[in-house]
């Protein structure tokens, strides 16, 4: 039994019903991503002073992704046209491109854009301690300015101070040799020079231990400090941390600004060493660093889905649902367009996000 105007647009509407029901769905599309959208604003705009980072982002690469959407978003349109003009060879080309761009989009995102954040350390000072940390903030200099206090350090993880309460060390030594690190007496320096007067006897945690890497200046990822934290018995006591350019010298007016293309960190910059007691949270650049990051993760997360989602339609488009043109040519241009309309939404929702989260 044929379903009336599966195909054919109804007289009075102008419309089929598989692009009714399209666009029926894309209105609850816009509901859910303005409600988000509207979230993230009245969290910035609620946000205290220095407590919403800008710059952050690799400008580069969300610029190249958002170019690669509106390419995309063009060689839809052609692959529709071309089955409207009933040429096959064509659809399949530019159906193909708008495949390999989707996809595109997709492995930047998951390779060159998420995976440095899992990576980077940062330390969210107390409000009571940022003061023994000032060489390295410089919010005096931001205060006489008239800009935002800093209240975090990051960079690159290069080692951890701990603490073990226990009679024997030797499952810290096991964990520290399955994630490449090492695990050695940590040196004297500063408060920390002996447990009998340092911050490591105050806490009656025992002795003083460094938690680094078996490669010299390689680091480790904060989750390998997170999980040896979970080891019963160890209590952190500090980070040592090759900082980022803002850190490393906070009164260079350079550091301060968003860059187009991101400043390098200085290799040979001596590292930053930051109390655990001095710190009110620390983690990668995950969801739960801040309201900033679980924001981004959560739309960016919901934005690649949908592309996810479309890249499979396309798939299928482009290969066993094309059979339908032998059969029925404009079933399958009719297709096209619905899935080609969720496509151009994907590019909207997109070109929001580029701004809000790149370039504000």
């Amino acid at each position: 039994m044929q379903i009336p105007h599966e195909v054919q647009a109804r007289p009075d509407t102008g419309l089929y019903n598989a692009k009714l029901g399209i666009w029926l769905f894309l209105a609850s599309e816009v509901m859910l991503f303005g409600g988000l959208f509207s979230a993230f604003i009245f969290l910035r705009l609620g946000a205290d002073d220095g407590y919403w980072p800008h710059g952050l982002l690799n400008v580069p690469i969300g610029t190249f992704n958002t170019a690669i959407l509106i390419l995309s978003s063009v060689t839809v349109i052609r692959a529709w046209v071309a089955l409207k003009m009933r040429r096959y060879a064509e659809y399949k080309k530019w159906m193909g491109l708008t495949i390999i761009c989707g996809a595109a989009f997709l492995i930047i995102k998951l390779t060159l854009e998420w995976p440095p954040k899992f990576a980077h350390f940062g330390a969210i000072l107390r409000k009571d301690k940022m003061a023994e940390y000032e060489k390295h903030l410089g919010n005096e200099h931001m205060k006489a300015k008239g800009l935002a206090p800093r209240n975090e350090i990051s960079g690159h993880l290069e080692a951890v101070e701990f603490t073990f309460a226990g009679t024997d060390i030797a499952g810290v030594k096991i964990y520290a040799d399955k994630k490449g690190c090492m695990v050695e007496d940590a040196p004297a320096h500063g408060e920390h020079a002996a447990p009998a007067a340092g911050h490591a006897a105050k806490a009656d945690h025992g002795k003083l231990y460094k938690f680094e890497s078996k490669t010299h200046g390689a680091g480790f990822w904060p989750s390998v400090a997170e999980g040896l934290e979970r080891i019963k018995g160890v209590k952190l006591v500090a980070f040592e941390v090759k900082p980022d350019p803002v850190n490393e010298d906070p009164l260079n007016e350079e550091n301060e600004k968003p860059h187009f293309w991101p400043k390098k960190p200085n290799h040979d910059a001596a590292p930053i060493l930051i109390k655990a007691e001095d710190v009110h949270h620390w983690s990668a650049f995950v969801p739960k660093h801040s309201t900033y990051l679980s924001t981004y993760f959560m739309i960016t997360g919901l934005h690649g889905a949908h592309v996810l989602g479309g890249v499979l339609v396309f798939c299928f488009l482009w290969g066993p649902g094309a059979r339908l043109y032998k059969k029925n040519p404009e079933h399958l241009a009719n297709r096209v367009e619905v899935a080609g309309l969720f496509w151009h939404f994907v590019d909207l929702v997109w070109i929001f996000v580029f701004p809000l989260f790149y370039l504000l």
